[in-house]
């Protein structure tokens, strides 16, 4: 029995119909990227992904925030990241000399400030970070949290490192619990970066800016891309492809809105 011709061309249509979708998911494969980001990113690295998948809709990017410190550790115990984005450059530059990150694949993108700031409205005798000693209590991040490191750094060219390590102060396990803990109100000063005390404007004064004299080195944040083991071709091609969009204008153009500048 002949094929009526109205069968056949539904027959035809539907296989070109199969064979189009199937070209065009081709290359396509949904992949999964893990980004790790210093919690002074944890806004701006929201947005940017967000913006990101938008756009590659076959690729997922979980990210986590925490102290660069902390995220460092994590990856050396072998936990699965494909790009890491460090409040400090020590971070990264430990990871290369391991071989978590390849001597080419890491570059130099941010700048921010040191800063320290009060609860917005309040008194305090405390007028920059020479005379920080003079408040009841400090939030200041553990020494191996990068702005908790450059606030030693201060301190240490200030001459009164002992001084200030003589207080009392509540030792934050990063950035963000000490700008939580300053603009509640449960610490008097506290150090962090310029771009957090941003995001709480209406919480917090800054009382100071860091000058660069008081530095050893400037406030650098690079990016690098991590050696995943776990991670198949097109995951890695998918970590690269969006390691080379955090470098782009576009997302540039996001963070310096909140605050940061490009490095230079």
């Amino acid at each position: 029995m002949k094929k009526r011709p109205w069968i056949r061309n539904c027959i035809m249509t539907l296989f070109v119909v199969t064979l189009l979708a199937g070209l065009t998911g081709c290359g396509k494969k949904e992949s999964t990227i893990y980004l790790f980001a210093a919690a002074s990113l944890t806004d701006a690295m929201t947005q940017i992904t967000d913006a990101y998948q938008a756009d590659n809709a076959e690729v997922t990017i979980i990210l986590q925030t925490d102290s660069s410190g902390t995220l460092q550790k994590q990856i050396e115990e072998g936990a699965e990241c494909d790009v890491f984005f460090s409040a400090g450059t020590k971070q990264v530059d430990a990871l290369t000399e391991e071989g978590f990150i390849g001597e080419s694949d890491s570059v130099k993108l941010l700048e921010n400030k040191v800063v320290l700031i009060k609860p917005a409205g309040t008194q305090t005798e405390v007028t920059g970070f020479a005379d920080v000693t003079k408040a009841a209590n400090l939030a200041l991040a553990g020494e191996d949290v990068p702005v908790g490191d450059y606030a030693r750094q201060i301190f240490e060219t200030l001459g009164i490192l002992d001084d200030v390590m003589n207080m009392e102060i509540n030792e934050c396990s990063n950035v963000s619990a000490v700008l939580a803990a300053v603009s509640e109100g449960s610490n008097e000063v506290g150090v962090v970066y310029a771009t957090d005390a941003k995001l709480v404007e209406d919480s917090v004064d800054i009382i100071e800016v860091a000058k660069s004299e008081y530095l050893s080195s400037r406030v650098v944040y690079p990016v690098g891309l991590v050696n995943n083991s776990a991670a198949d071709d097109d995951q890695k091609k998918a970590a690269e492809a969006f390691y080379e969009y955090l470098q782009s204008e576009e997302a540039l153009n996001i963070l310096q809105n909140y605050g940061f500048s490009a490095y230079e």
